[in-house]
């Protein structure tokens, strides 16, 4: 197996253990009734660790498929090079650091979009999120 469908497999298990951590915090914030229950009506918004876990899963599902699509590329493609070793690495390694920083609260947005999160100043690059 390569190392780039060693990476992509990790990234499945990443994957799971972020759906287990968000379900998990949106079940204590909400309650074992909510999440016994069908789940019907509205219900309010996560908030906290719990809300930032749920963000950080959909952001994952929403990378994920691109990344795996270009693996599996690469790898139907027998293209196999330092690149593609660089790249899988940095994109895992990635995800983990991301989830780690933003499960805690830590912002890091002005480098991409010029402006912190709050826009308080284009100079405030990162930032802890308050409680």
């Amino acid at each position: 197996m390569t190392l780039e469908l060693k990476m992509l497999a990790l990234s499945i298990v990443l994957g799971l253990v972020q759906i287990v951590l968000a379900s998990h915090a949106a079940s204590l914030q909400r309650g074992h009734v909510w999440t016994a229950s069908s789940r019907d009506g509205a219900v309010p918004a996560l908030t906290g660790v719990a809300g930032r876990l749920a963000s950080a899963l959909l952001n994952f599902v929403e990378t994920f498929p691109l990344f795996a699509a270009a693996v599996l590329i690469a790898h139907v493609a027998a293209t196999h090079s330092w690149m593609t070793e660089w790249g899988v690495q940095l994109y895992f390694w990635g995800r983990v650091i991301y989830l780690a920083l933003y499960a805690a609260g830590f912002f890091c947005c002005a480098p991409l979009y010029g402006t912190s999160r709050r826009s308080e100043s284009s100079w405030s690059f990162c930032r802890w999120s308050e409680p």
